[in-house]
Formats: C-alpha cells, structure tokens, sequence
C-alpha cells in the first residue's frame, strides 16, 4: 500500500466529521430561526377579532339558562374588555410574543420560560356555547347566506404571518387546534387535534373541522387561547411590526345520533 492510499482512510474521516459538524450547525440554526427575538420585543400590533354563529347556535362570554339570553356576534371590544377584567392587561397596547406548547395548557418562551396567562404574550378567555338542537360544532371558512366574506380567516398585510398563528379550542378533555397555514385535514396527537380550513369555495363541513358537541339547550364551555407559535418556520423576524386580523366562524351540523 503507497502514502497516498494510505492517506485516504485519514481524509476521509476528516471531511465526514467536518460534514457531521455542518449538520448540526444547520440543525442548531434550523431549530432557531423561526423565534423572532422577544429581547427586542418584536410584537404584533394590533388585533380585531369578531366571532360569527349560525341561526341554531350562540354564544356568550358568561353562561346562561336559555338560548335567548345568548348573542350570534362577539366583537373584539367585548372580548378585549373581558381580557383586561380577568388577566389585567390590554389586548389593544400589549400585542403577541413567540411563544410554545405542549399541551395547550402551559405556554413558554425559546428559552423554556413559563409564560403566564396574564402577561399577554397570549389572550386566554372563555366562550360559552348553547344550541336551539343537539349538534357538533365545526369552525368554517365558508360564508354565511349573506355572502359577505364572514367566513373564518386570519389576515394580515404580512402574507407569512397567518402561518405562524394558532388558535384552540379546548372542552371536554380534547384540544382543537386551528392552524390558518395547514390547509385542509387535520392530524390528531394525544388529545388535541391540529386542523386546518381551504378557502371559502372548497369549504366542506367534515371530520377534519368538527370540534366539540352540543346538547339542545344546555351551556357548554370552551377555553380559547390564541397566540403565535414560535417553533413554526414562519415565525421570524419578518413579522415584526404587522398588524393582523382574525374573524372566527362556527356553524353547526348534526350529531351521529340524529344521523342514525
């Protein structure tokens, strides 16, 4: 065997551990560059949210014994006014951070600080659902009768920026998760289910966007968070400064029961 075979085996450990070191640097900065920076205090600015029900459905920001003490229509300032009452901030002057989770529960930032409900980082309310006949509830991208683009959708002058929202719905043991950059199907991990919606066109009411059920007339209760998920490959320092905007839609359909 010559020098030059004999240094074959040394080059080519070399250039693998070089490769392995490459990899894990990209994997480090994979794993990073979707967080924008929190010690810049990159936000979101502002937020409208209006939350729209079908005829046979309604909800409220309280509980109630009949149906006819329910709304059809939340707005924003409702729901930013309930916030301020039970978490003590503003949602129209503390805008959103990057923020995780694992169970849709507890909430951290990049560095794996707990991130508590009351610091705005992320809006937490309750919403109280009551339906004139038993139904399972569905969020939807489809307009109502009116036809006048009501249908569930989260927007923004910034196009990434949809991508990197989330928005849950939690009762009964089971979490939905709205992703607005999934498209439609849906995945199911544990208890929480991550959907998504096509547009308004190829809306169709099915498995995919089906959440919670409903009883004729009795209360049913729902935790919301919304935030920004920062793990998500759109999360980054692109979003800074955007303003956004998120309509939520939900429409009723019948149970198995009444199917059968």
């Amino acid at each position: 065997m010559n020098k030059k075979e004999q240094k074959n085996p040394v080059k080519s450990r070399l250039y693998t551990s070089i490769l392995l070191l490459l990899m894990a640097f990209v994997a480090v900065t994979a794993a990073t560059v979707a967080w924008f920076s929190i010690a810049d205090r990159a936000k979101v600015k502002t937020m409208s949210l209006d939350i729209i029900a079908d005829a046979d459905l309604r909800m409220d920001l309280d509980p109630h014994r009949t149906i006819d003490q329910y709304v059809k229509t939340l707005s924003f300032e409702q729901i930013a006014a309930r916030i301020q009452q039970e978490k003590g901030f503003s949602m129209e002057t503390t805008p959103l951070e990057p923020v995780t989770t694992s169970d849709q529960e507890t909430f951290t930032y990049e560095d794996g600080r707990t991130v508590e409900n009351t610091s705005g980082a992320y809006l937490e309310f309750t919403l109280h659902f009551m339906a004139a006949k038993d139904m399972i509830v569905h969020l939807t991208s489809g307009d109502s009768s009116s036809g006048a683009g009501d249908g569930t959708a989260v927007t923004s002058q910034n196009s990434a920026l949809p991508e990197a929202m989330r928005i849950s719905f939690a009762a009964d043991g089971t979490t939905w998760i709205f992703d607005p950059g999934m498209g439609s199907g849906s995945s199911t991990q544990g208890s929480a289910r991550t959907f998504g919606l096509p547009d308004a066109s190829a809306m169709k009411i099915n498995d995919d966007n089906a959440m919670f059920s409903l009883k004729e007339g009795v209360d049913k209760e729902v935790k919301v968070h919304i935030w920004m998920e920062g793990t998500d490959p759109a999360c980054t320092d692109e979003l800074r400064g955007s303003d956004y905007s998120i309509r939520l839609r939900f429409t009723g359909d019948k149970t198995e029961d009444e199917e059968t």
